[in-house]
Formats: structure tokens, sequence, C-alpha cells
């Protein structure tokens, strides 16, 4: 009989959805490991400005909120899966206030902005940093928990799969491979974006989350939905960082080469029309000159009062946010599809979980309505927890009748890069980033897409050390690659941020 293992639930990934999940499950009586690729708080959650979108106030509803999320997705979404997470979403951010999330109030009522996209003001904020706030405030809860451990610098290999079950996953810490069981495994990995040449997204979101479940068999859906956001700061030929969404929310204008507002008769909602169209339109302007995001119509006091981390961002390159024109570009931000659940967070690996945005719960749809990523990661992760409570009973757990070797069993040491081989990983990166930017960026062919794909098949062959942790995380970018331009060659028609210039519609 197996040896019961130390933990009764494996967690990969340290953004809002592992830490959430995390905590829930500790707080129904369950051990939890929680592996992360750098530090707890390196990730996507703690690069959040705008804010979690929910229905909050009296002149808002569900209604609303769900036909928001439908008209930015291109009704592509799963309507089943956006009734639930937006019927949810008040009680989650309750819950984050219990915590000790500070949102921003006024007389005790929460403020509320608007992002692009939404109908109504329903976004609850802290300042433009609330994904580092929730970040901070999860990470300190999980840290003192007594059920939680925590692994940092830990890069997850491959899912542990016999008999057609998950029965854990392989971790590497310091160049050595441990395998690791339990009960449940929760992917919560995040996304992709750093196979592009310009991001938003942290050094850590190279798809690795995608690839492993591709390996072991899962199936993934919608992944050519790739959201590019409309305005990341862009200065001396490099994406530097996100400008929320919130400060077109609040008013900024988007202007072209020559000054002058060109979103006005393109879209009602003019700068605040979904993700996708705006970027679209910022792209076809760059073709004329540099596009800027502009705020000096407004008071500089409440710009700078209301975006401070932003402000104080631009300052470091020369620019007042409140003052100047500050130039922008799209820049790769989410992914939309992913690793297949339902809405039970069960992939179709028993024994295998995720959610958050290395899941398709087919929320999203075709393109992601703004602020609404944090909310599906919180909300789903309680239906996973319900799910494992309900399966994760000591020895009586799902995978007990499963036969295996111990819960923790050491394996060899990584190989470790050669300097040359270092050399060529980052060259063949570079390279990788620049074909997914021409070849699947924001508009499409099928001769580009094409050509990225033998590039990318190409690269595969040149991995000389493909044990390596160096190796293995640039094959997951190739995995992943590979698999968004097969799902964008298959749909022959533009939607959404899938945007084919040859589409036969």
């Amino acid at each position: 009989m197996k040896t019961p293992s130390p933990f009764d639930a494996i967690i990969i990934g340290s953004g809002i959805a592992g830490l959430h999940s995390a905590l829930r499950l500790a707080e129904t009586g369950r051990a939890v490991l929680v592996v992360t690729k750098k530090k707890i708080a390196h990730t996507a959650t703690n690069f959040a400005q705008g804010g979690i979108a929910a229905v909050l106030s009296q002149t808002d509803d569900v209604e609303k909120h769900s036909e928001d999320t439908l008209e930015a997705g291109a009704f592509h979404n799963n309507k089943r899966a956006v009734s639930y997470m937006v019927k949810h979403g008040a009680a989650s951010i309750r819950r984050l206030i219990e915590y000790g999330v500070p949102f921003a109030t006024h007389g005790g009522e929460l403020l509320l902005t608007r992002e692009g996209g939404h109908s109504e003001r329903r976004i609850v904020f802290v300042s433009d940093y609330t994904g580092k706030a929730v970040e901070e405030v999860l990470v300190k809860r999980a840290k003192k928990h007594p059920l939680i451990t925590i692994w940092e610098d830990a890069t997850a290999g491959d899912f542990i799969v016999r008999d057609g079950h998950c029965l854990g996953v392989e971790v590497i810490q310091e160049g050595e491979v441990t395998k690791i069981y339990a009960s449940a495994v929760i992917l919560a990995s995040g996304g992709v974006g750093q196979i592009y040449a310009y991001t938003t997204n942290p050094l850590i979101s190279t798809g690795d989350g995608i690839a492993m479940a591709h390996r072991a068999g899962c199936t993934t859906r919608d992944l050519e939905f790739i959201q590019f956001h409309p305005t990341a700061f862009h200065h001396g030929g490099k994406t530097r960082f996100l400008i929320s969404e919130a400060v077109r929310g609040e008013g900024a204008h988007l202007l072209n080469s020559k000054h002058k507002r060109f979103m006005v008769g393109r879209h009602p909602r003019a700068e605040l029309a979904p993700r996708d169209i705006v970027s679209r339109e910022i792209y076809k302007e760059e073709r004329d000159g540099p596009v800027y995001l502009d705020l000096r119509h407004k008071d500089p006091v409440k710009v700078h009062t209301r975006f401070p981390q932003i402000s104080a961002a631009l300052k470091k390159y020369g620019f007042d946010m409140a003052r100047d024109l500050i130039p922008i570009s799209p820049a790769a931000h989410y992914l939309c599809g992913g690793v297949e659940v339902d809405l039970k967070g069960r992939t179709s690996l028993p024994g295998l979980f995720a959610f958050g945005e290395v899941a398709w719960t087919g929320v999203h749809g075709a393109n992601r309505l703004a602020s609404n990523s944090l909310l599906e990661a919180l909300v789903f992760s309680e239906r996973i927890v319900d799910e494992i409570r309900g399966t994760v009973r000591g020895d009586k757990s799902m995978n007990s009748q499963i036969n295996g070797p111990p819960p923790s069993a050491r394996g060899t040491n990584l190989p470790p890069c050669t300097p040359s081989q270092k050399r060529l990983y980052a060259k063949l990166r570079r390279s990788l980033q620049k074909t997914m930017w021409e070849s699947a960026g924001i508009i499409r062919t099928e001769e580009g897409l094409k050509k990225g794909l033998s590039e990318v098949k190409a690269a595969e062959k040149l991995i000389q050390n493909p044990d390596s942790l160096e190796g293995r995380e640039l094959s997951n970018m190739l995995t992943a690659s590979e698999l968004i331009i097969l799902a964008a060659l298959r749909r022959k028609t533009s939607l959404g941020c899938h945007f084919r210039s040859d589409s036969e519609d």
C-alpha cells in the first residue's frame, strides 16, 4: 500500500489563483504544497494594476456584467461559466476584504472605476497596484498558515501519470529532481507572454503549464486567442511596463502621430472599446508614427494621486504623466484559451485540476473583458476547493488505490548547460519571440502563420541539452508556440483577438 503523502494537494503557481486556492484548502484542513518558479510574489498577479470587476453598485446587475463579458468575448464564451463567475463575484471580493485587502473606499463605500468594454463602474482597486496589494495579503497569510508549505525557486517538470491518473509532479530545485505525490494536483502556472517580443508579462510566463499539460495528454482549447494590451509604455524601442486600462477609464485619450484622437467614430465607446479593437487600431496608426496616451486635459494632482505607481515609473524615464504625451504600443498580455477544464476545474486527466490564466473555463471567449482575470481566478478557485474537499479525505483520497512509489522520491541531477549552450538558447529565445510577434501577433495571415510554424519546428531541432533547466524552459516555449500557431491556422476567420487579414468572412 502506498505510503501516505505529506501533502493532500500540490499547487503549481503562486499568483492569486494558486495562493487563494492554497488558503481555502488549508482552511478545510488539507496540507498543501505551493511550487513557485521564482520568488513567491514574482507573478503576473503582482503586475496587475487595474482591479477586479464585480457587481457591487445599485446601478449595476449581473445581466449587465454578463453581457459586457460576452460582447468583449465576441460571444464565443461559455455562457454557463460566465453566469457562474458573475453571480459569485461580489462574494469573492468580500472574502478578499475579510483577508485584509485595502480596496479604495470613500465614506465607507467601495470606490469603483471603469475600464474598456464595461458599461458600468464595477471595478474595485487599490490605487494603481491592485494585483500587488492582493498578492501581498495572500502571501502573508499563506506564509503564516501551518498547513501550507512553499517551495520557491522550484520549477515543475512533468506530471507523474499512471493508469490514466495524475499522481503528482516532478519538481526541480537547484538542479535536482524530486517526484512529489499528492491526491490532487492544481495547475495555476499563468500564461505565455514571454514567447512574444513585446509583453507585459513577467519573465516566468513561458507557457510551462500549457506544455506540461499537452505532454500529459490534456485537451487544450482556444489557444489562438492571445490578448494584446493596447497601452504598454514603449520607449527606446522596448516595451517597458503596462499602463493600466484604468487610465483610459478615468478619461485619458489616445492620440496618433498627428496628435489627433483616432478612436472617436471608430467605436461607440471610443478609447473604452474592447482591448482587441483598440490594439488593432493602435497597430494600424503606428504605420504612420508613434501613438500616445494623453492626460494633459486632466487635473495633474488627481492624476498623480490616482496613479502613483505609474507616475513614479514614468518619471524615471523623464515623463510627467499629467503633462507629457506618453508613447504607448500594444504588447502580448493574456492567454484567453488554455487547458480545457469543466466548471469544477477538472482537466481531461483525472487528478489534475487547472484554473487561472493557464486554464480554459470559457469565461473569456475570444477576448477577455478587462479586470475579469483576477475575478475568474478567485471564483473558480473556490469551485475547485469544493471539488477537492469532497475527494481528498486522508487515506481515502482519489489516488489511494493506485499503486506507485513513495510520495517523495529523489531523482538524478539535471545536466548543466555549457556557456555555449546558454548563448544558443538565448539566441533561440530571441528568435522565437520575433517569430511569434511577426507571425502570430496582432494581425495574422495563413502565409505568416505557416512560416512561423516552420521556424518553430526548426528551432526545436536545435536544442542540444533538452534535459537541462534552460533546455526544458525553451522547449516549453516552443511547444506552447507551436500549439498557438496550429490553433490560429485552424481558425480561418477573424474572431475577437484572433485577427486574420486574409479572413474568409
